[in-house]
């Protein structure tokens, strides 16, 4: 008697393992069909000379980015790298192989033919995009390795409309060699690319850069050629807040340590409030810690209030029990 309803159950499991498979699929149809929006506004962007499309799909990186899986980027790469075989298979390499993979290997660039060649920038976006699966799979060697070929692709393209997006690659092949161990291997790269740059008046590309550099020093301590890069290399003033944000944290770090307490004190203030209001919480934390530490250097006592903010409590609880103890000692 048991036996039929063993079977049922089973065929219920069955039913469901084959439900929850299909709307995998569907979820990640949608999200590729999100990615092929985004070639969509870079082409446009190029086309009609709006940057503004363009930088509409930088600013949703961040959430495309959690989107990514190995399926997803297959089926991009499989769609959009009709023309070239060799890329196609490079690309390819770099992403896990799993017997049964469901690959719709569709045409999804409807307005060319299979034989047409992709803008520089929807492949430089593309290889970005995989660049980040492998940084957030922590394949740190494999991230290196595809960065470098970046750097490759993005140098060989002498075009204005590539700038905005080469920052971004800028940054996260220093990141990649950072998670190695081997920052100082891309510092001549970074200084090349900071005085083509400048003179190109590539300002997202300058200030990317410059904050690279700078954190590249600051790394292995290199505290004299960092003030020297801050003093000759001036950041543009149209930088967004975010890499401002940066600057004046790094340059605040520099000042610190230069005894200079008064300035360090002014640049990790301003750093912090140029800040992201809701997100960048570790970036706060850390500059709030190192303004505690400027502050009591300066003989200043911070006020209570700081150590109360609700997401800085427990990251700041050493640092009043710091301050605790130095207000006791000067009181005694």
């Amino acid at each position: 008697m048991s036996e039929p309803v063993s079977t049922d159950v089973e065929m219920q499991e069955s039913k469901g393992d084959e439900i929850q498979a299909e709307i995998k699929k569907d979820v990640e149809l949608i999200h590729v069909e999100e990615i092929r929006e985004h070639a969509r506004q870079i082409e446009k962007s190029i086309q009609a000379k709006e940057p503004r499309f363009l930088h509409r799909v930088l600013r949703s990186l961040p959430t495309t980015r959690k989107i990514l899986t190995n399926n997803i980027l297959k089926r991009i790469i499989h769609g959009f790298y009709t023309h070239s075989v060799k890329d196609r298979d490079f690309l390819l390499s770099y992403l896990e192989q799993v017997p049964g993979d469901d690959l719709v290997q569709q045409r999804m660039r409807s307005i060319k033919s299979s034989t047409s060649p992709l803008l520089p920038e929807v492949d430089v976006y593309f290889h970005l995009l995989l660049l980040l699966r492998l940084l957030d799979t922590g394949k740190n060697k494999e991230a290196a390795d595809l960065s470098d070929a970046l750097m490759q692709k993005v140098i060989s393209q002498n075009r204005r409309s590539l700038d905005t997006l080469a920052a971004r690659c800028y940054f996260y092949y220093q990141r990649s060699f950072e998670l190695i161990g081997q920052m100082d291997k891309v510092r001549s790269f970074l200084l090349t690319r900071l005085r083509t740059s400048t003179l190109r008046n590539d300002f997202d590309g300058q200030a990317t850069l410059t904050n690279c550099l700078l954190r590249n020093y600051l790394h292995y301590n290199l505290y004299d050629q960092a003030d020297k890069l801050a003093s000759k290399a001036a950041f543009p003033e149209s930088a967004n807040n975010n890499e401002w944000s940066r600057y004046l944290y790094y340059i605040g770090r520099v000042k610190a340590i230069q005894l200079q307490y008064s300035q360090a004190y002014k640049n990790l203030q301003q750093a912090i409030q140029k800040a992201p209001q809701s997100t960048a919480l570790g970036f706060k934390q850390i500059v709030q810690k190192m303004i505690i530490v400027v502050e009591l250097l300066m003989g200043k006592i911070p006020e209570r209030s700081v150590f109360r903010q609700k997401n800085m409590r427990r990251s700041l609880a050493p640092y009043f029990q710091l301050t605790q103890g130095i207000t006791k000692f000067v009181s005694f």
